[in-house]
C-alpha cells in the first residue's frame, strides 16, 4: 500500500509560519534593545519608540504593497524579496551611529520588509483550505508567537554576551539563511501542484476589485476594529520588558516573561482559529477582545514576579487569539481573488495602531515617569474595539439562479 502523501497546503502553512516567525520576531526584538540602546547611545525611550512607530507604518504600507503584488506576481517571489530586504535592514541597523540611521534601516527597511510576510502569506494559506481554514490561519499566525519566544531571548543573550550591534548582525544573517530558502517552498494555490483545496471548492461569492474593497463599509469596520485592537495591546507588548524592570524584575527574567507571553500567544492563535471554525470568526473575536481588555487593565496592579508571569501568559493568549480572526472575516467578505490586497489594506490600517501604541507608551513614560496612563488608555481603546466589532455584518451571498422551466 502506497504511503499517503502529505497535503501540500500544510507545507505551505509550515513555511509561512517559519517566515512570519523570524520576520516578526526580528521586528519585536526592538523592545529588547530599548534599554541597551538608550544606555549606550544616550537616546531616550521616547526617541527609540519613534523608531517603532515608523517601523509599524512602514510595515503597514509594505503589507498593502506586497499584498497587491502577491495577487499579481505570486507570494513566493514577494517572500524572497522581503527576506533579502529584511536581512539587509538588520545588518545595516547594527552599524547605526545616529538615530536617523536607525529610523531608516530598522524603522523603514525592516518594517517594509516584514510587510512582505504576514498578510501575503496568510492570504495564500486561505486559498488552500475551505475546511479547517481557521486552524490553517491560526498556525501561520502562531509563527509570530514562536518568533517572539525565540528571537527575544536570543537578542537578549547576544546583547548580554557582546552588545546590541552583534545581536542585530546575527539576526540579520539568520533572515538571509532561513527566509530565502524556505520561501521557495511556497506555492500560490492548490492547482499549482495538481491538488484541490482541503474541503473542496469554496462557495461562489461576489468578486471584488481592489478599489471596490476600499469603498465598502465592511472593509473599514474590519480595519478600524483591527486598528483599535492593535493600539490597545501594542504598548503593553512593546514596553513589557521595561515596565517589568521598573517594578524591580531582573532584565533576563523580564525578557523571558516577554518570550513566555509570545509562547502563550501561540496557544491563543491556534485556539482562536479552531474556535472560529466551530463558532464563527465574529463571535470568537468579540470574546477575545473582551479578555484582552481585562488583562490590560490588570497591569496597573501587578508587581510580583509570579503574578507578572501569569498575567503575561493570559495576555498572550488574548492578543494572540484575536490576530488570525481578521484574516478570516476579510476572506469571508471579499473572497480569494483580491485577498492579498484586501487583507493587506486591513493590516495597513492596523499597523497604525501598533505604531501609535508603542510610541505613545514611550512618550507618556518620558513625560510622566510611569506607564500608568499607557495601560489605562490601552484599556479604553480595547473597549472601543469591542464596540466596533459589534458592527460587523455577515457577507451578502450571491442570489441563487432560478431553475430553468
Amino acid at each position: 500500500m502506497a504511503p499517503r502523501r502529505v497535503f501540500y497546503g500544510w507545507i505551505v502553512v509550515a513555511a509561512a509560519a517559519a517566515i512570519v516567525g523570524l520576520g516578526m520576531g526580528a521586528l519585536f526584538s526592538l523592545g529588547v534593545f530599548l534599554e541597551p540602546m538608550a544606555e549606550s547611545m544616550g537616546w531616550s525611550r521616547g526617541a527609540i519608540s519613534s523608531v517603532a512607530l515608523l517601523n509599524w507604518i512602514a510595515m503597514g504600507l509594505g503589507s498593502f504593497v506586497w499584498g497587491a503584488l502577491s495577487d499579481r506576481l505570486g507570494t513566493r517571489a514577494v517572500a524572497v524579496a522581503g527576506g533579502l530586504l529584511l536581512g539587509l535592514g538588520l545588518v545595516l541597523s547594527s552599524q547605526a551611529r545616529a538615530l536617523w540611521q536607525l529610523n531608516l534601516t530598522f524603522g523603514v527597511m525592516v518594517g517594509f520588509a516584514v510587510g512582505a510576510f504576514y498578510a501575503p502569506l496568510t492570504s495564500t494559506a486561505t486559498k488552500w483550505f475551505t475546511a479547517r481554514r481557521g486552524l490553517a490561519v491560526g498556525l501561520v499566525s502562531s509563527g509570530i508567537g514562536v518568533g517572539i519566544l525565540t528571537i527575544a531571548p536570543l537578542a537578549r543573550a547576544l546583547t548580554s554576551a557582546w552588545d546590541w550591534r552583534v545581536a542585530l548582525l546575527v539576526i540579520g544573517d539568520l533572515a538571509w539563511l532561513v527566509i530565502v530558502p524556505v520561501a521557495l517552498l511556497i506555492r500560490e494555490q492548490p492547482g499549482d501542484v495538481g491538488a484541490a483545496a482541503m474541503g473542496g471548492r469554496a462557495a461562489a461569492g461576489r468578486e471584488y476589485a481592489t478599489h471596490e474593497v476600499l469603498a465598502t463599509p465592511q472593509f473599514w469596520a474590519i480595519a478600524l476594529t483591527h486598528l483599535a485592537c492593535c493600539a490597545a495591546h501594542s504598548g503593553p507588548i512593546f514596553h513589557m520588558v521595561t515596565h517589568a524592570t521598573d517594578q524591580g524584575i531582573g532584565p533576563m527574567t523580564a525578557a523571558t516573561a516577554f518570550g513566555v507571553s509570545g509562547l502563550a500567544s501561540i496557544a491563543g492563535r491556534l485556539g482562536g482559529g479552531i474556535l472560529a471554525d466551530r463558532f464563527g470568526a465574529r463571535s470568537t473575536l468579540l470574546a477575545g477582545l473582551a479578555l484582552q481588555a481585562a488583562m490590560i487593565v490588570l497591569y496597573l496592579f501587578v508587581r510580583e514576579v509570579g503574578l507578572f508571569y501569569l498575567l503575561a501568559i493570559v495576555f498572550g493568549v488574548a492578543y494572540g487569539g484575536v490576530m488570525p480572526l481578521y484574516a478570516l472575516v476579510t476572506r469571508e467578505y471579499f473572497g480569494e481573488k483580491v485577498m492579498g490586497a484586501a487583507y493587506g489594506g486591513v493590516f495597513l490600517v492596523s499597523t497604525l495602531g501598533m505604531g501609535l501604541g508603542s510610541f505613545a507608551g514611550g512618550v507618556l513614560y518620558d513625560r510622566l515617569g510611569s506607564y500608568t496612563w499607557l495601560y489605562a488608555g490601552s484599556f479604553a481603546i480595547g473597549a472601543a474595539a469591542i464596540l466596533l466589532a459589534l458592527t460587523f455584518r455577515a457577507p451578502r451571498a450571491l442570489p441563487v439562479p432560478a431553475a430553468a422551466g
